[in-house]
């Protein structure tokens, strides 16, 4: 019999696998106790729905249908390639088919598999590049533009930490009381990487991902619960409602990426300012400053403005100097310059600029596009815009690069 639910597309597809990929591979990570195989159930399960819900439409739980039907074909490749050494994941995993989905705050599945994809045995480039594909859903590309190196370095990278995993028998569980400070510096990556998926897509039609930003909230604030005398873990969560705050002045109606100089801060989430802001004040009475915080406390600076023309500028210029100072980065250096020409000039900022090795990164061309543009040197603005829009995979952020580029003077 016919459904009477509305058919499903395929963009609609992609944003059920967008928003739950994570959270089923987790599951599907203590359920199997391989990621390998998880991740070949989940994508299982997703191929089934791509076949099946443009004519079914959506079910009532999407997240709950997707684990249920990985679940099942996990269980239907164990039982077709049964062997003795499978028995005890088969039994388990029958034992596990009618677990809840989701478990207490400390338990959580998501929360589980971060720790176990940063444990200190793998490499630490491998650990925060392996939990944005696992729990971003994030495609090797991405995180290869995310970590600014080319994509088949990041697959051979990410097979070896899955390899690694395995053959080590690294647990799946979040860590003791005594080890969660160890882990802590790649955590609050992944967390904040995770965040930045979602709050500028690196490729696709849409300038955000907002189930992808929510994620990375949700996982914030968890580890907040976990660790509350952490204030490098106050200072991520503050960083991402600050930033989170801005993100409806950050389009237009058509979907086009409005700068933070040009938005209507009447827009603002002023509730989240206020929370984030809050948190900033916990963290400087604690007196333990640390790069998350310092980044809150610059956001909290620009959240202070009613408009771009009474930011601060001395004040954040201030703050990346200790940022800086604590976690010196070619990617700081280049926020610095951007502070730098508010207050020095485009000419003082250029001249940091082009001494950044950043040749990968769109931002770093995109900045220095901007500065000659304010220095009237046009036809150089325009080839470091070009080179921005080549390394830009995001849609509305190359539109507004093509639009700048345009509204130079004649070459």
């Amino acid at each position: 019999m016919p459904s009477d639910r509305p058919e499903v597309d395929a963009a609609e597809i992609e944003r059920v696998f967008r928003a739950e990929y994570g959270r089923s591979v987790a599951v599907l990570v203590r359920v199997l106790g391989d990621i390998d195989a998880a991740e070949e159930a989940v994508q299982d399960a997703f191929t089934t729905a791509v076949e099946r819900w443009p004519g079914t439409g959506l079910p009532p739980s999407p997240a709950g249908w997707i684990i249920t039907t990985a679940r099942n074909r996990a269980i239907d490749r164990l039982r077709r390639e049964a062997s003795r050494a499978d028995r005890h994941a088969q039994a388990a995993l029958l034992h596990a088919r009618d677990e809840p989905v989701e478990e207490g705050p400390v338990r959580d599945d998501r929360l589980r598999l971060i720790f176990t994809c940063c444990h200190p045995a793998l490499a630490a480039p491998a650990r925060v590049a392996l939990t944005l594909r696992l729990l971003g859903g994030l495609t090797t590309a991405e995180i290869a533009r995310a970590f600014l190196v080319a994509e088949p370095t990041m697959a051979q990278r990410l097979v070896r930490a899955k390899a690694k995993i395995r053959d080590a028998r690294i647990p799946y569980r979040v860590p003791a009381d005594a080890d969660l400070p160890d882990r802590l510096r790649d955590v609050l990556a992944v967390v904040y990487l995770v965040f930045n998926e979602g709050y500028t897509a690196s490729s696709g039609e849409e300038l955000v991902r907002t189930d992808v930003s929510a994620e990375a909230i949700r996982l914030g604030r968890l580890l907040a619960a976990l660790m509350p005398d952490e204030p490098e873990v106050l200072g991520l969560l503050a960083l991402m409602l600050l930033i989170d705050a801005r993100r409806p002045a950050r389009s237009t109606a058509d979907g086009g990426m409005v700068l933070l100089a040009d938005q209507d801060r009447g827009r603002w989430d002023r509730a989240l300012i206020a929370e984030g802001q809050a948190l900033v004040r916990a963290c400087l009475r604690r007196d333990r400053p640390g790069p998350y915080q310092i980044q809150a406390a610059i956001n909290a600076v620009h959240s202070d403005a009613e408009s771009a023309e009474d930011t601060d500028w001395r004040q954040i210029l201030r703050l990346y100097d200790q940022l800086q100072a604590l976690a010196p980065s070619p990617v700081v250096a280049l926020h610095r310059a951007v502070v730098v020409a508010e207050v020095d000039g485009p000419e003082a900022a250029l001249a940091l600029v082009d001494g950044l090795a950043l040749d990968r990164y769109h931002l770093f061309h995109a900045v220095r596009a901007d500065l000659l543009r304010r220095l009237g040197r046009d036809a150089e603005a325009a080839s470091a815009y070009g080179a921005a829009i080549d390394r830009t995979g995001n849609a509305a952020e190359r539109d507004l690069l093509e639009r700048r580029r345009a509204g130079l003077g004649p070459g």
